[in-house]
This record gives structure tokens, sequence and C-alpha cells, in this order.
């Protein structure tokens, strides 16, 4: 069950707004040692929350890379996020009103350095693995750049430096889609959710890629007239699962986060701040990811001074990092061993 952490000064954004004060929700999992040696901390994607072993399969069980009887594993929510943490939905203690279209932009900066402060709340000053996947990896990123000293070790899955045109551009598409929904603008928690399900059917095609697509969703009898197809029902299903748990407003401001990261925003070249990094790395990417695909990971893998990497043979592109859960629960058990 999700704890909180209240905050309770102003916390400036990057874009130049503060925010009154800050909740943070997080989830922990199994027990701190007495050495405080055992700590992983997972950043997570982006529309999942804190609770690890409800969105990531086959990770929070023994005998995986985040075994409660072995390891203390702390999940926060971020910054601008649905499930807990202060985002468009919160109440600004200025107003007495939620933020709704009003919350401010964030950044992947902004989220880290609101981690920080839980960390610093719960006495973590160094953890044995910091991990994420997608803007989880932007998370641990930029967090092994902001603390250099904070991971023993850090784990980049399916992610990138640096967001590039071709992901910005799934992003803009789904913004135009929420913009297009006449609800979007209202100061209400149902705000653009119609907008918001064609959003995310548009994410979801960047997330999966032809081959899962064409693995998945074949018709029963592809010699009958296509007038309905099965990916037709599975894209406003996908849609419509998330209108059922998830809030417009985030779903925009997210968006505009994973748009906003460049590592070497204000620090110089990319490869130069990649030699910042001091934990011993891992570099996983997907060979069939589309979103942030294998050729983004090569300048991290050039770059980080102490790093392994791994390619995960998968037709299930960006998503697998939730699917090929026994590859990647090989591949980082492999890792923390070492």
């Amino acid at each position: 069950m999700a704890q909180f952490y209240r905050y309770d000064k102003p916390f400036e954004l990057e874009c130049g707004v503060a925010l009154p004060s800050l909740t943070i929700a997080y989830d922990t999992f199994g027990e701190l040692n007495a050495e405080r040696s055992n700590v992983i901390w997972v950043c997570h994607a982006l529309t999942a929350n804190s609770d690890v072993a409800d969105w990531w399969p086959h990770t929070v069980e023994e005998g995986c890379f985040l075994d409660p009887a072995k390891y203390f594993t702390v999940c926060a929510n971020f910054l601008g996020s649905h499930y807990g943490t202060t985002g468009p939905l919160s109440v600004n203690p200025a107003t007495g009103e939620p933020w709704y279209g009003d919350f401010p932009k964030v950044t992947v900066r902004d989220m880290v350095r609101a981690h920080q402060l839980l960390a610093e709340h719960l006495g973590i000053s160094r953890v044995k693995l910091l991990i994420g996947s997608s803007i989880g990896g932007f998370q641990c990123l930029e967090w092994s750049i902001m603390q250099p000293d904070f991971a023993e070790r850090a784990a980049f899955i399916a992610t990138t430096p640096r967001t590039k045109p071709w992901a910005s551009a799934f992003n803009e598409s789904q913004r135009m889609a929420i913009e297009c929904d006449p609800t979007y603008g209202e100061r209400s928690s149902e705000a653009g959710l119609a907008g918001m399900a064609t959003a995310r059917s548009i994410a979801l095609m960047s997330y999966r890629g032809g081959m899962a697509y064409d693995k998945t969703q074949e018709d029963a009898n592809p010699d009958e007239v296509g007038f309905e197809r099965r990916v037709l029902s599975y894209q406003r299903y996908q849609g419509e699962k998330l209108r059922r748990r998830f809030n417009a407003y985030s779903y925009y401001r997210l968006s505009q986060a994973v748009d906003s990261h460049n590592l070497g925003r204000g620090r110089g070249k990319v490869e130069d701040v990649l030699k910042q990094i001091k934990a011993k790395s891992l570099v996983v990417a997907i060979t069939s990811d589309i979103l942030f695909p294998p050729s983004d990971h090569t300048i991290m893998v050039e770059n980080i001074p102490n790093v392994e990497y791994h390619l995960i043979d998968s037709d299930f592109g960006h998503d697998g990092f939730l699917v090929e859960h026994k590859q990647l629960n090989d591949i980082i058990l492999n890792f923390l061993k070492e």
C-alpha cells in the first residue's frame, strides 16, 4: 500500500513556477538490512505507479531481481502523475481547488529532485541499484549525473539520453488528439478522457510496433472481408482501459516531460555528460523497439565509463521490457552478482 511523504515548503520547477508544497506517493518492498546496503530504487514508466509488483510482472518475487527476501525496493510515483504524487488533480493550496490544466510543466529533472527529497527523508544516501525503463531510464540517467555517488550500480533499459524528434512526434500527435476532445480544458477530472483514449491508441503503436501487432492481432479468419478486424477492437480496448484509470491533464503534462528530456541541456555535449557517470552501468536495448531503438543506446555504451550492454531479442517492441521478464531477470541478476 502506498505511503506518502509531504514536503511543506515551496518546490521550484525548472519552468520557473514554484509548487506551494509537494506530496510524494511511494511503495516499499522487503526489509532494509542493518548495513542499509540492500536498497534498490525503481523509477517507473509513463503511466505506471509506485506499486512495482502491479505493473512490472515477475520482478517482486522470490528468485527475481527485486526479491523482497533479499532487497529493500523503493519506487516513488513521479511528479505530475495520477497516482498520489502532486499533479493536475491535486489541490493547489493557494486556491483551494485542483490544478487541472493550470498545473505547470515539469521536467525529468524536476521528478528526480522530488525523489531526492524522498530519499533524504527515508535516510537513503546510496543504493545498490538504481533501475528504470523508458522515462524511468530518463530519471536514472539524470539522477546518475545530479548525484553521482547515489547509485553503486545503475540499469538503463529501453531508454535514451535525449528524446529525439521521432518520439516527440508521437507525443505531439497524442496531445493533438486530446485537444480535439471538446471537454478538454474544463475544470473537471473527466475532461479530455475521450481524447486521451485516442491518444493512447496512437501511443500503443509506438510501444509495440508492427511485429507485435502482426503476431498477436491477426484475424481468426483472414479471408473474410475485413470490416471488423480483431485489431480494431484491440485499439479501442487499450484506449478505454487507460481512460478508466488515468487523467488527461496528467497524460498531457507527462508527454511534455518526455519531450523535455535532454541529459546535455545546460551541461554540454551528451557524450561528455555520459562520461561523468560513476555507477557501474547496465544498458539494455530491445531489438524491435521503434520508440527508443538499439541505435539510441549506442551513445551510452560508447561513453559511460564502466558499462555492459545487452540486447534483448523480442517481437514486442518497446513493451519488451514488460513482456520479456525472463530474459531481463537473467541479465539483471547476473549484473547484481558481478
